[in-house]
């Protein structure tokens, strides 16, 4: 729970904060500890905007929590302590409060004789990745973690810039496809309408092509809000289904990995994740089988979750994982197989992954390349091509009057 707070620190000075705590007698002995004198103490009651998020927890972004990682590791490298590096960083961020508190909290639980893995599992402001907790945990035990921390942090960075590069690669797509249904809701709502004014004066019967124009400017015209309602609530329900039901996301996913060019953009992303964060665990010392588990939670596609989470249990039952994946079909490339099966066969499993997720983000950056040089030209047909089609129909009886007259 999140206490709201307000009194004097041990330097005289007043205070206004949150801190994080089981229950008021814990945030009283908490504030008691940190010298702070508080004059009023109270739970953070959420608003009805925080229910209807779901969740009152900050889900932090690969870059902040790869900064954090990067700075953290640096910090335990000079031989500073983990209470002492957490309340460094949180000065950092004054100004953001979840980021503080978080801070502050997994400060207080080490300093309660927590490690570093049980204070990110009980703090309850911020959302973590199972996978950068685990890796946490199994470091610590093995006296890597600044190590572990700086990979968490690489692999964190490279993920947001891949997530940069593809929305900035789609953006230019979305944009047209934007202004071209705005373009021709403007043709059908004012233009087509101004000119079907002078087609009334006509005593000639209109091409096909006119008169489905026309129905079309009159029917957006008559029915645009129901129009716009309707487009509005299509984009809930899906959100909504995507989110609570597995079996409608399912589908989707599915459908996704079949469309030609994007499909493969998808799967190869999906496996470069799954090849990074695995090498990652393996060498952090964590089981092979749990390594599995835990590389495919961070996938997110869940056709491909579910084949990893089933090779998982292959693998539990004695058969090895390159195994496991060619029986679950022709999805998973046979080269990614076949390679994981090569590292099993020589013990390099963690460098075979290693290399796999180099060579699936590579290619995936050609795909996506080939995919916008592909994008482009039949966007600008696609836009050209509805807008020529209304121009004509509308200039089409004209000429007909023309070649008549």
């Amino acid at each position: 729970m999140i206490f709201t707070y307000r009194g004097i620190d041990s330097s005289g000075d007043k205070v206004d904060n949150e801190i994080e705590a089981s229950s008021l007698e814990e945030a009283k002995e908490r504030l008691k500890a940190q010298g702070i004198l508080y004059e009023v103490i109270e739970e953070n009651i959420p608003s009805l905007f925080d229910h209807t998020l779901f969740s009152r927890k900050y889900t932090i972004s690969a870059k902040e929590l790869s900064n954090l990682s990067r700075e953290l590791a640096i910090y335990i490298r000079s031989g500073i302590s983990l209470v002492n590096a957490l309340q460094v960083m949180g000065k950092h961020y004054e100004h953001h409060n979840k980021m503080h508190l978080f801070l502050q909290a997994v400060a207080t639980h080490l300093d309660e004789g927590k490690n570093l893995y049980t204070a990110l599992t009980t703090q309850n402001v911020v959302v973590l990745p199972e996978f950068y907790k685990h890796s946490i945990k199994v470091s610590e035990s093995s006296g890597i973690l600044d190590d572990v921390l700086l990979e968490l942090a690489r692999f964190l960075t490279e993920q947001d810039r891949i997530s940069k590069e593809v929305r900035r690669a789609f953006s230019y797509p979305t944009f047209m496809i934007a202004i071209s249904l705005l373009m021709v809701g403007f043709m059908l709502a004012f233009i087509v309408p101004q000119i079907t004014a002078i087609f009334t004066h006509m005593d000639q019967e209109l091409p096909a092509v006119t008169r489905f124009v026309i129905s079309a400017g009159e029917f957006f015209n008559n029915n645009y809000i129901l129009i716009l309602s309707s487009i509005l609530l299509i984009i809930v329900t899906f959100s909504t289904l995507m989110h609570y039901s597995p079996s409608f996301r399912y589908i989707i996913h599915s459908i996704v990995l079949k469309i030609p060019l994007f499909g493969q953009i998808v799967l190869r992303s999906e496996l470069g994740r799954f090849a990074y964060i695995g090498s990652l665990l393996i060498r952090s010392g964590v089981p092979f089988v749990q390594t599995i588990k835990m590389s495919s939670n961070i996938l997110s596609n869940s056709v491909l979750q579910g084949i990893f989470f089933d090779a998982a249990k292959k693998v539990v039952e004695g058969k090895r994982l390159s195994s496991a994946l060619s029986e679950s079909g022709t999805l998973i490339d046979p080269a990614f197989i076949q390679a994981i099966a090569l590292g099993e066969e020589t013990s390099e499993v963690e460098l075979v992954l290693i290399n796999l997720s180099e060579l699936n983000f590579t290619e995936n950056k050609d795909k996506i390349a080939l995919l916008l040089s592909l994008l482009e030209p039949i966007l600008m047909l696609f836009v050209g091509g509805i807008i020529g089609f209304i121009v004509a129909a509308m200039l089409l009886p004209v000429f007909s009057m023309s070649i008549g007259g």
